[in-house]
């Protein structure tokens, strides 16, 4: 199979993009390296993917039409996994117009030039965050989505609302997928376990919002990666699948962990709640269980413990 990869050399992208081709496949991956952080680090991300057969690499912009259609006039798309995106919660309440260009605008791109090439298969990267501030937990696929509370969280449900008018319209088959505050090796710098792994380890202060009561559903990356190639494999029609631990922890017992792991403390910066921050994320994983064999393995303390090895020797 050829994937079409958008976003591959971003953190989730290029985890998939090895294991697509270590299972054989071809990949071609497109990004543009956009500097919402250091592009040498999604450079570096890619270092492996080069060196295996079957991967291109094509640099550009999902909102360039003409740069994907060069694409699918080259290659025999089998399926795409659509990445690419602009990310963050509390950025995108200061950047609206942005996301709302570059996750709306690329989306349909994408979708109107699938349709062109007559490529048939979608997997959309979504995210927890369109329940908003939802107390109703665990989430489940089926219950309301139509309240976010930051503007990239609702590029992201209404990305999955344009991905269901061309699945009813054309036929495409499309999974989209709400990811659950992914974290492991790659994780953006600016991300929660990142960046306190880094502070606390340098001995500067890490912002912590709030009180340290708000509880995140933290999945490890291999587990993300695993539940993407079951929606590429087994997919079909329209599905929403959450890919979550189906589990929880709080802001203060993560910093807690981490501490214990690294074997420091933490300085904290203490901060107020944020705009856009909600007070819970917990994943309904059934779903997915049942239609494509998603069964989330690395619980928080295993996957801390890889990711601090892996910024150890990163």
């Amino acid at each position: 199979m050829l994937v079409l990869v958008t976003g591959a050399a971003g953190f989730i992208g290029s985890n998939l993009t090895e294991e697509l081709l270590r299972k054989g496949h071809q990949v071609v991956g497109f990004d543009n390296f956009h500097p919402f952080y250091e592009p040498a680090i999604k450079w570096h991300n890619l270092e492996q993917s080069s060196l295996m057969p079957g991967f291109r690499l094509i640099e550009g912009d999902i909102r360039d039409r003409s740069a994907l259609r060069g694409i699918f006039e080259s290659c025999e798309v089998d399926a795409v996994v659509h990445l690419a995106a602009m990310a963050g919660v509390r950025p995108s309440i200061h950047e609206p117009l942005l996301y709302a260009d570059v996750n709306l605008t690329g989306t349909m791109v994408l979708l109107e030039e699938m349709r062109d090439a007559k490529v048939g298969r979608l997997v959309f990267g979504s995210s927890s965050s369109v329940y908003g501030g939802s107390a109703d937990v665990p989430f489940r696929e089926d219950q309301p989505a139509d309240r976010p509370v930051s503007p990239y969280a609702a590029t992201k449900r209404a990305g999955e609302v344009l991905c269901h008018a061309h699945h009813h319209l054309f036929g495409l088959d499309v999974a989209c997928l709400r990811f659950f505050t992914v974290y492991g090796p790659r994780q953006r710098p600016e991300m929660a376990i990142h960046a306190f792994t880094r502070k606390i380890l340098e001995g500067t202060p890490i912002p912590f919002f709030g009180d340290g009561s708000t509880r995140r559903d933290y999945t490890y990356i291999s587990d993300i990666v695993e539940g993407i190639m079951g929606a590429l494999e087994r997919a079909r029609g329209y599905e929403i699948y959450n890919l979550g631990r189906a589990d929880t922890i709080s802001l203060q017992d993560l910093v807690r962990l981490i501490e214990d792991k690294v074997g420091r403390s933490a300085v904290l910066n203490r901060l107020p709640d944020q705009p856009g921050d909600v007070p819970i994320t917990y994943a309904d994983v059934n779903k997915a269980a049942n239609h494509i064999d998603y069964i989330p393995k690395i619980d928080i303390s295993t996957g801390i413990n890889r990711f601090i090895e892996w910024y150890r020797e990163s």
